[in-house]
């Protein structure tokens, strides 16, 4: 079958769809969506595309690799909506990623005939993902597929590796997500939802049953992940630093600071939870059986993450967010000064894990991890938003910020003293 052929019978098919949506849904008619996030900024140098929100930053995957999605029924009719520069922006926004591990998650729900680029489009963009976009990207997951998928696939299968297509995964409910993504961190359209809600419906010829979660745990005493630093202080006999963190920079500090890509890389989910699990049970980690510097490196990360409250407290989110509107000169004076406002203990260890990032990157000429290339990695880490996911827009700031604490940690951190406080 010729490619031309194939083109029609996609069209064919993305019809049929419509007619299926329209059957068990009320038509919707395209109105421009609302603008979502309120830090997105009229002079964004995407703003035409970006408002839509049609690329989303969503959280982790279970290995820490940051989450991208793509929603296709926030996509306007292709007349509203510059595919060009669509395309533009989807290479903006991985170019923050690529030199980590990554994850995209394309929501196919509410693609139509009227907003579907076109097949050459989607060639060109296919193209224009080299090496570098498709090297770090580890997985691929494409909810809601229907005929008009597997028809493009017929497509581009000369085009795709046999390696990138083992990246792709075909999920046809969102609870299959769960267990590879922390779902609830995922920024899910409504209409994706209730698409979703319909085919469980038509599944069963009735609702799902509703699932009944079971109240959670009290913490365990040793407990290390998931739980306040007062609680890790108060079972460790007013240790300030949490094992978990002394002892994850104690062994990246003599073994990894010249690790080239030391915090890029990812490691086997599985391994990472078998390590979790000791430490929360309050027993010994020897990093040296796992043969993998990646998996105390991992382990770091997922331990700030997990906190309930980041680092950089939620009081401190939006003044981390007014960084960029500072003059240049006042960046660091103004860094100084939201760190000292934090309570003693959280500047305690971000002052003792700024300090060892700041060796890192002083070995950034072997392990090629500047202090730029740090704050990507950190930057969503150590602050987050009270409610919801930080948005692409907050990349930024969030990131400049951390870069400063890393580069200028002498100036910053010189400033206060706490009684007991220790370095790496």
């Amino acid at each position: 079958m010729s490619e031309i052929d194939y083109e029609k019978l996609a069209e064919i098919e993305l019809r049929k769809d419509e007619v299926e949506d329209t059957q068990s849904e009320q038509e919707e008619t395209f109105l421009p969506p609302p603008l979502e996030d309120p830090e997105l900024n009229i002079n964004h140098p995407y703003y035409d595309v970006a408002r839509h929100g049609i690329i989303q930053l969503a959280g982790d995957d279970n290995s820490g690799r940051k989450v991208i999605t793509f929603s296709c029924c926030r996509m306007p009719p292709s007349h509203q909506l510059n595919h060009t520069r669509l395309l533009e922006y989807l290479k903006y926004t991985l170019d923050q990623y690529v030199e980590n591990d990554y994850t995209v998650v394309y929501f196919h729900y509410g693609l139509k005939s009227l907003n579907k680029p076109s097949l050459k489009w989607l060639q060109t963009a296919y193209k224009e993902f080299d090496r570098k976009y498709k090297k770090n990207l580890k997985a691929l997951y494409v909810v809601h597929p229907t005929n008009f998928i597997k028809i493009l696939w017929n497509i581009f299968k000369p085009l795709i590796s046999h390696k990138f297509g083992k990246k792709i995964t075909y999920l046809n409910y969102l609870s299959d997500l769960r267990e590879h993504l922390k779902y609830d961190q995922l920024n899910i359209p409504q209409e994706v939802i209730r698409h979703d809600e319909n085919l469980r419906g038509k599944q069963k010829g009735k609702p799902p049953p509703v699932v009944k979660v079971p109240p959670p745990r009290p913490p365990l005493p040793t407990q290390q992940f998931g739980v306040s630093l007062q609680y890790i202080k108060d079972k460790n006999k007013g240790e300030l630093i949490p094992p978990v963190v002394k002892e994850t920079v104690s062994y990246l500090k003599r073994k990894g600071l010249q690790v080239e890509g030391l915090f890029r890389r990812s490691a086997s989910i599985q391994t990472i939870k078998d390590v979790q699990k000791l430490y929360n049970q309050g027993k010994s980690v020897n990093f040296d059986d796992y043969h993998d510097i990646h998996i105390p490196a991992v382990i770091l990360k997922t331990f700030l993450r997990e906190l309930p409250q980041p680092l950089l407290t939620f009081e401190c989110y939006d003044h981390i967010l007014g960084i960029t509107s500072v003059e240049s000169s006042l960046r660091v004076t103004r860094c100084k000064q939201i760190i000292q406002g934090l309570p003693e203990h959280n500047y305690v260890v971000l002052k003792y894990l700024i300090c060892f990032l700041h060796m890192v990157s002083q070995e950034s000429i072997y392990n090629r991890m500047t202090a730029s290339s740090l704050a990507c990695v950190f930057g969503l880490n150590l602050s987050w938003p009270s409610k919801g996911t930080a948005s692409l827009s907050a990349l930024v700031p969030l990131n400049l910020f951390t870069e400063l604490l890393i580069d200028f940690y002498t100036n910053i951190f010189n400033s206060r003293t706490v009684p007991g406080e220790i370095l790496p």
